[in-house]
């Protein structure tokens, strides 16, 4: 999933903890952090320690993986559809 902000970040870890059927107390038990901090991350704090995120997503079985993004903010390993379908296409 493509993260572009901290809401997104807080939408996809809320969502995950739901998935797995984890309360918010639950989910800071696993790691190691508070039920507060779990709320208030979910609700886009924006000033949240990189190393409890990490824990957290952890906590949550998700894998965090960055990507360059070329000179148009695309990531690197995006396909312009359009142009695949344009080389494919008969004469």
């Amino acid at each position: 999933m493509l993260v572009n902000s901290i809401n997104d970040l807080a939408a996809i870890v809320r969502g995950r903890r739901l998935r797995l059927g984890l309360s918010q107390a639950q989910a800071a038990t696993r790691a190691g952090v508070s039920r507060q901090w779990v709320g208030a991350l979910e609700s886009g704090k924006p000033t949240a320690e990189l190393g409890l995120v990490l824990g957290l997503l952890d906590a949550l079985e998700l894998n965090l993986d960055l990507a360059a993004r070329d000179g148009e903010g695309r990531s690197a390993a995006s396909v312009d559809l359009d142009a695949v379908l344009e080389e494919h296409r008969g004469p």
